[in-house]
């Protein structure tokens, strides 16, 4: 009996998630115009007799890669050029993968991002809001926070980076071709989460539906897409909050 209860508990936690992660694709492509795709998700390691390992920790990557740096947080089929906005494919994709990632593809029209080790996200955020900087959403894996920021040019980013003495290898920026996993994914590094939020991503689809049509449920105007700050703006305390902060070698870490 005991076992029957931890199953049925186990079974609403994962209808729960895979919710949120179709409303989160939801909110994304159809109320702020982000476009989004599934990520490849994760994986149980294989055990020596060629099985399953099992629920625990130490998560691998879904793509055929058994080294994948960033394990599950990473597009694969659909690529990353699926990416869209279209309310009908977005719920295809999570109707058939409740579990994927949700993956914001960046630049064009779509922000971009810079991600820096968790601790040094930590640091970085701290001497902004002493500044009294406005910040937009920020997401937080385990291993690194990532600063949403309006859409840039590789130009544009090569001229300030340019002008820096010096740019920590710590540091990634996630422009025109990249991508940036979402709340309330969970890839090989844990659970992704709002440090600062984007929005409220936990609201119904049926409310996400409507609202992409410029009206939200019971006739209130669609919620505008989240601030985003320019990158210069918050460049600087990035490049001082990475430098010497642990974790930041070149091995990529979501």
């Amino acid at each position: 009996m005991r076992e029957i209860l931890g199953r049925r508990r186990r079974l609403r936690l994962r209808r729960k998630e895979a919710t949120a992660r179709l409303d989160a694709a939801l909110t994304c492509a159809t109320v702020w115009q982000w476009p989004v795709l599934p990520g490849v998700g994760t994986a149980h390691p294989a055990a020596p007799n060629g099985e399953s390992a099992g629920p625990g920790p130490g998560l691998g990557c879904a793509c055929p890669e058994p080294d994948c740096a960033v394990p599950g947080a990473h597009p694969f089929d659909p690529g990353l050029l699926a990416a869209t906005t279209d309310e009908r494919m977005v719920r295809w994709w999570w109707t058939n993968r409740p579990t994927a990632p949700v993956l914001l593809a960046t630049g064009g029209r779509a922000p971009c991002a810079v991600s820096l080790p968790a601790v040094a996200g930590a640091r970085a955020l701290s001497a902004l809001d002493a500044l009294g900087m406005r910040l937009g959403p920020v997401v937080a894996t385990p291993t690194r926070w990532s600063l949403l920021v309006a859409p840039y040019t590789l130009e544009r980013l090569g001229e300030l980076l340019y002008a820096k003495d010096w740019v920590p290898s710590s540091l990634r920026f996630h422009g025109e071709g990249g991508y940036l996993v979402l709340p309330p994914s969970r890839t090989g590094a844990g659970q992704v989460r709002w440090e600062r939020p984007g929005g409220p991503l936990g609201k119904s689809a049926s409310a996400a539906a409507p609202a992409s049509r410029g009206r939200a449920e019971g006739g209130a105007p669609a919620a505008a897409a989240p601030w985003l700050p320019d990158v210069e703006a918050v460049l600087d305390a990035l490049v001082e909050a990475s430098t010497g902060a642990p974790g930041g070698g070149s091995r990529l870490a979501y």
